[in-house]
């Protein structure tokens, strides 16, 4: 089991340490122009990630049941997820171009972002969001290769785009001089890339698909069942996003320079979260597929095996926060104030990482079994108690107050999620 378990584990650390790498490379380009231009670009990834970690779905989902599907041998229903899930992310990449304007302004409004701080942020947007085609495409890409138990492909292509997103940026940020506006057209340029690569590698995949009609994957039985698992995780990540918005805007209410101390240090979690969701991709891929085959041995040993290994890479990111943390801010940026601004918080890094790694495996192992249902349930209940905590003492004005509420919303995830498991085991729905 340690071997499937790393065999897996070990192609999607490294594809999701390098995810981080597309926000982290513009954070640190524009960290090394101002501070405006960091708490910008920190607000524009933001609002990316409000806008498609809530259809994530389009890869867990596509995870879960072509890794079911694939337990059962079934080469059908491997192709027909694939296709509705192609499908499904065109449709939404459409509405999210055509509405581009509402969705912006919505968003700047939710986020408290200033006259000053705008016009960098709307300048990004504009740029990037024509990318949504190709960014949701290679959601779906990658889901289905994590599903047939493939976790190489989408290795190669995340480094192919990550690779080519650094030298473009670089290039537009500092040889043309176009700031904020090079690093959006990097990212844009590189997905496209991207997705162009990964469906003409899709396609080679003669002895895993197979031809299916139209009227299979637009078929009203199966598409309702993909539509409602994929509904429970889209209000899933929903509240997740709202989370970490609801994080950003009370920073920036605390002024320019909190908001840039919560653009690094939410930067050191993303490293966290992608390394540890390796394993959580992982737990989705093998869960899935022993769910789908009915080997319950298997399917607990692969619970098991996942947490082991999340929780020795977990010690790992603490040592090398808790001892390098001040200077790996110095990658992010070169103003001197702003670093030791940021230095009195990096212990909310430190308790994050083992606050949050229980709820980033049992995301991968709901995801594997569908249980969509209970992963929205336990969020639901950790977010309201997150926003009640908040109110209680929104009066007392300080920044190290917000990271605990964060923390303890990232625990309350975990536990949660965890009693529920060993409540309903494999019948959790």
């Amino acid at each position: 089991m340690n071997r499937e378990i790393l065999r897996l584990a070990v192609p999607n650390i490294l594809t999701n340490i390098s995810v981080p790498l597309l926000s982290s490379v513009d954070t640190a380009l524009m960290g090394h122009l101002s501070a405006l231009h960091l708490a910008a670009v920190g607000i524009s990834s933001m609002v990316f990630n409000l806008i498609y970690w809530n259809f994530g779905f389009l890869r867990m989902g596509t995870t879960g049941l072509t890794a079911q599907a694939f337990g059962e041998n079934d080469r059908g229903k491997i192709t027909a997820t694939l296709g509705r899930a192609l499908f499904l992310s065109l449709l939404i990449a459409l509405f999210l171009v055509i509405t581009q304007t509402p969705v912006i302004k919505a968003t700047a409004y939710l986020l408290n972002i200033d006259a000053i701080t705008y016009p960098l942020v709307i300048e990004y947007f504009d740029i990037r969001i024509w990318a949504a085609p190709a960014t949701l495409g290679l959601y779906v890409i990658f889901g289905w290769f994590f599903g047939v138990q493939n976790a190489v492909i989408p290795l190669i292509l995340t480094l192919f785009i990550n690779v080519l997103n650094i030298a473009l940026s670089y290039y537009f940020v500092y040889g043309l001089k176009l700031d904020i506006a090079g690093a959006a057209y990097g990212t844009l340029v590189a997905q496209y890339a991207g997705f162009i690569v990964g469906l003409i590698v899709l396609f080679q995949y003669e002895d895993t698909l197979q031809k299916v009609s139209y009227e299979s994957i637009l078929d009203k039985i199966q598409l309702s069942k993909f539509l409602n698992i994929n509904k429970d995780i889209f209000f899933r990540t929903v509240a997740l996003t709202f989370a970490f918005a609801f994080l950003y805007a009370q920073s920036a209410k605390e002024g320019e320079i909190a908001l840039a101390v919560t653009v690094i240090l939410l930067q050191f979690l993303s490293w966290v979260s992608y390394g540890i969701d390796g394993f959580a991709f992982a737990a989705e891929s093998l869960v899935g597929k022993y769910y789908g085959a009915k080997d319950w041995n298997k399917f607990y040993q692969a619970i098991r095996f996942s947490f082991y290994w999340g929780s020795g890479l977990a010690v790992i990111y603490f040592l090398l926060y808790y001892f390098g943390g001040q200077w790996l801010v110095a990658l992010y940026t070169n103003q001197v104030v702003l670093i030791n601004a940021v230095k009195p918080y990096l212990i909310w890094v430190t308790i994050m990482i083992f606050a949050g790694m229980p709820g980033f495996i049992w995301d991968g192992v709901f995801i594997g079994m569908t249980a969509t249902r209970a992963m929205l349930y336990s969020i639901l209940f950790s977010l309201m108690i997150y926003i009640a905590l908040f109110y209680t003492m929104h009066s007392i004005h300080s920044l190290h107050l917000s990271w605990l509420n964060f923390v303890l919303f990232l625990f309350l995830r975990s536990a949660v999620q965890s009693w529920m498991f060993y409540r309903y085991g494999k019948n959790l729905k």
